[in-house]
């Protein structure tokens, strides 16, 4: 049973960067992004959906502490 999980594990590791692989080699068209007159460097699509991803998945767990701490400290008050 133990070797099943790894096995099944390893399948979908596998698959998953397959799926990443894939996604890399057919977004490789340069963009430039434009924010407020500031022009970013030509980067492939790929490299800016990757960092996008990277940048969420800080900040996302960064404000949900922020906001669960926050909301302890106001229920603290009402009690």
């Amino acid at each position: 049973m133990r070797n099943l999980k790894r096995v099944l594990l390893a399948v979908i590791v596998l698959l998953l960067a397959l799926a990443i692989l894939a996604f890399v080699l057919e977004n490789q068209q340069s963009v430039s992004l434009l924010f407020l007159g500031w022009a970013g460097p030509q980067l492939p699509v790929s490299l800016v959906m990757v960092v996008a991803l990277l940048i969420g998945m800080v900040i996302g767990p960064i404000l949900g502490w922020f906001l669960g701490r926050t909301s302890r400290v106001s229920r603290k008050r009402l009690v």
